[in-house]
């Protein structure tokens, strides 16, 4: 057997295992939309601005390293571990600049519209699950035309703890009446699957920006390139082979 074939096995049953899937859980920066792009722009600007590094922009690795996927109360800490208020201020005044750049550029993952008809179709239940102020991913989501298709949107600040601990997974189940058991979450950054994964439910990450090698240390089910890759529509499809989810007329 190959190594193709082998990873393409095991990512199916990962999925078959929550037979019947009642539930998809998504994080929203990186996921529905490719968002680090322009995270990197503002964070690169702003801190550029102020003299950080001295005046040197910072990179794709120092954003990756310090960055991607963070909370903010962890992101000021990390550049400003001598002056956390300040940090707080920055990382406010940066998520603004963020929604202006979201309401002129930002573009949804590829194939994410075939997903969400899959996923309405077969009347699953979904929530977004994010480290991003509420501001940021209500707007994400209003911009990719997704208000309506969530029925919850959980927030890491909102939450006992922010991922990577598993608690804004834990409550987004609960916040759409779903259990562990039957829910499966999309992920893109090593912190939101590592949260999934402690959450008790497998993850499908989305190699979108962040290093495959990275992502495949916390575990995911499989890794997917966006949501064309064959590698999810296969499991899909064995999903439905198994009766593991029905579409809204078969229910009925």
């Amino acid at each position: 057997m190959t190594a193709d074939n082998s990873s393409s096995d095991c990512s199916k049953s990962a999925l078959l295992k929550l037979a019947p899937v009642e539930a998809v859980l998504f994080d929203v920066d990186g996921t529905l939309c490719d968002s680090d792009p322009l995270h990197h722009h503002a964070f690169r600007e702003m801190l550029q601005e102020i003299g950080f590094n001295g005046g040197v922009p910072i990179d794709e690795e120092f954003f990756i390293k310090n960055i991607a996927g963070k909370h903010n109360d962890d992101i000021a800490r990390a550049l400003f571990p001598d002056d956390y208020e300040r940090g707080l201020k920055f990382t406010d005044d940066k998520e603004a600049y963020f929604r202006r750049l979201v309401v002129e550029q930002l573009k949804p993952i590829d194939g994410l519209s075939k997903l969400v008809k899959w996923i309405t179709d077969h009347g699953l239940k979904r929530a977004a699950v994010t480290n991003a102020p509420r501001a940021n991913a209500e707007l994400m989501i209003s911009m990719l035309g997704l208000t309506e298709f969530f029925q919850a949107v959980i927030v890491g600040s909102e939450c006992e703890h922010a991922k990577p601990h598993p608690a804004p997974y834990l409550k987004g189940l609960e916040a759409i009446g779903a259990s562990k058991e039957h829910t499966f979450i999309f992920e893109d950054s090593p912190s939101g699957i590592r949260a999934g994964v402690a959450a008790g439910m497998p993850v499908i990450g989305l190699s979108t920006r962040n290093p495959e090698n990275l992502l495949m240390k916390e575990n995911p089910a499989f890794l997917i390139k966006d949501y064309e890759d064959s590698k999810l529509w296969s499991a899909l499809e064995e999903l439905e082979k198994e009766n593991g989810v029905r579409t809204k007329a078969e229910a009925a």
